[in-house]
């Protein structure tokens, strides 16, 4: 496969997850906004929202204070925000349309369309009338666009890029989400060391934590009992049979590394394989105790070195 093509198909499922991870991450906190809180509490939410993406100093050079209309208006629609839904469900469908003889007809469609449709949504005024509805079509497009891509595309070489991509921004968005939110629910404290804060509040906010990656049944299911933070961390980052875990996200990055790998890649190989050979056999007392903080951020940075290494072994150089 041309390294053009493995470019546009990596960066195309990258650009789509991510517009489902700002639309998760968006449609929770505008619901956990919508409950009794101070003034404070829903500013350090909007505020952690912009953390998560790296986009604090973007939007106060262009904004200035802290508001949520926005705060959703820069993360769903502005233009000169990159991370934006708008500009990720356009890079997408330009990644698709430059490579559209590769993707079936489904695929192709699927990605235009979501394009247009949003757009028409926008004018419409649907963010402003009722953000949710938005943020729930932009996921509900997502999941049409992954379960077609799954139906209908040969299981060759460039559906596995697409996988690559598709995990690879997965397993980052997790990592992310639980730095920012255990560091501000905690007080920046390993979990295990914090102490609860206690009560309806305290439950409501480690369920948005679940419900902004669609884990909040699964918790339920595996755990049986009510929401404590270590096991928080425990589903998201060590169960590998949930979809949005670290572990899960790692080791389907290594699978489909695996499938297209050259003999350039040993090296991209080994730190993917490394990587989840340490998630498969962590515990999280032995994360907790050394600091949850200092695990994520040694993740997210072995996360950059894996994506440096694909772009460098396959896609186009930068």
């Amino acid at each position: 496969m041309l390294s053009r093509t493995a470019d546009h198909l990596f960066w195309m499922s990258r650009y789509m997850e991510r517009a489902e991870n700002t639309a998760r991450m968006l449609d929770v906190n505008y619901q956990t906004s919508l409950m009794p809180q101070s003034t404070d509490a829903a500013e350090q939410g909007w505020r952690g929202l912009l953390s998560i993406s790296e986009l604090t100093q973007d939007y106060q050079a262009r904004y200035g204070a802290i508001d949520a209309a926005r705060v959703q208006d820069f993360m769903v629609r502005d233009e000169r925000n990159a991370s934006s839904i708008l500009c990720c469900l356009r890079a997408a469908r330009e990644n698709a349309r430059a490579i559209r003889g590769t993707l079936t007809t489904e695929v192709w469609e699927t990605t235009n369309q979501t394009w247009l449709e949003f757009n028409r949504l926008l004018k419409d005024g649907l963010l402003a009338r009722d953000p949710s509805a938005l943020f729930e079509w932009v996921k509900f497009r997502s999941h049409l666009s992954r379960g077609v891509t799954v139906g209908t595309m040969l299981q060759d070489e460039a559906f596995n890029f697409i996988r690559i991509g598709s995990f690879l921004e997965r397993g980052d968005n997790t990592a992310r989400l639980l730095d920012v939110k255990f560091h501000a629910l905690q007080g920046g404290l390993p979990a295990a060391d914090a102490a609860p804060r206690g009560g309806e509040q305290d439950f409501y906010h480690w369920s948005a934590i679940l419900r902004s990656v669609s884990a909040f049944e699964i918790y339920r299911k595996v755990y049986r009992n009510v929401i404590e933070p270590h096991k928080v961390a425990e589903l998201l980052i060590l169960r590998a049979d949930m979809p949005r875990s670290l572990a899960h996200c790692t080791g389907q990055v290594l699978r489909n590394l695996k499938r297209v790998a050259n003999q350039q890649s040993a090296e991209t190989l080994r730190l993917a394989g490394r990587l989840a050979s340490d998630l498969e056999y962590a515990r999280i007392e032995e994360i907790l105790e050394t600091g949850l903080h200092a695990f994520l951020s040694q993740y997210l940075d072995r996360v950059g070195d894996l994506g440096a290494g694909i772009s460098r072994d396959f896609l186009v150089p930068s």
